[in-house]
């Protein structure tokens, strides 16, 4: 029974494993999506949006990737974790996600994927954090990267360096596809997690502006109902 978080890619299933006492032909069962939705309704409660969630289970199941359950993607961390990752075999540029090997999701069977924390078997293997990421690009670079959307941990298991494995997968990851950055946003209002970031090097871009269509205004715009624009 092993004492160290296990980060996996989600796979569709779930998790299965052999429960205690070993030799039973029982199977203990841990389903991925409805872990990634409570983790979803978690952050958008704590970012005072908990009604704007309207991802479910069936919505989540159609539009991320997940790994194949024979190879999932898992690491046990300790002291010295980068021995254990199977991530420095780099794949030609136009190999597909497939086929890396730790059984990534393949690049076509959703639009994102998501790494999730489960705790040490000895505390139960919940899963307690993920990091929900897709893969950007830099025209200037022509390099590919990763933008990391949601970044969880539950406040109960926080202060165990969870988020900070999870967000070194992201980076090993980004190496590995031979990417040239790793980013995600953060609310200005977010103080621990901002100073957080910036001790893990991230550089705040004070220079730019986001900008976001969406709503009836995505709808609009397809249409072309918004006032001409000369540009």
């Amino acid at each position: 029974m092993s004492d160290r978080p296990r980060i996996h890619f989600a796979t569709r299933e779930g998790r299965r494993q052999q429960p205690v006492p070993i030799g039973s032909n029982m199977l203990i069962h841990f389903p991925d999506v409805p872990a990634i939705l409570g983790l979803i309704k978690e952050l958008a409660a704590y970012e005072n949006a908990a009604d704007s969630v309207q991802a479910t289970e069936a919505s989540l199941s159609l539009t991320l990737s997940f790994a194949p359950s024979k190879h999932r993607h898992s690491h046990s961390h300790g002291s010295s974790s980068d021995t254990n990752h199977a991530h420095n075999t780099k794949p030609p540029p136009d190999a597909p996600f497939s086929s890396s090997p730790h059984g990534q999701p393949t690049q076509a069977s959703g639009y994102a994927k998501t790494l999730l924390l489960r705790l040490p078997e000895d505390e139960g293997a919940d899963v307690v954090g993920m990091a929900l990421y897709f893969h950007n690009y830099s025209t200037w670079r022509a390099k590919p990267g990763i933008y990391l959307e949601d970044l969880f941990v539950q406040p109960k298991y926080r202060k165990r360096g969870y988020g900070t494995l999870l967000i070194r997968e992201l980076a090993k990851e980004v190496l590995r596809i031979d990417g040239g950055r790793l980013e995600w946003s953060c609310l200005k209002w977010n103080e621990p997690s901002l100073a957080f970031y910036r001790k893990l090097g991230a550089e705040e871009m004070t220079e730019w502006v986001g900008l976001r269509v969406d709503g009836d205004a995505l709808k609009k715009l397809a249409e072309g109902k918004v006032g001409a624009v000369n540009s």
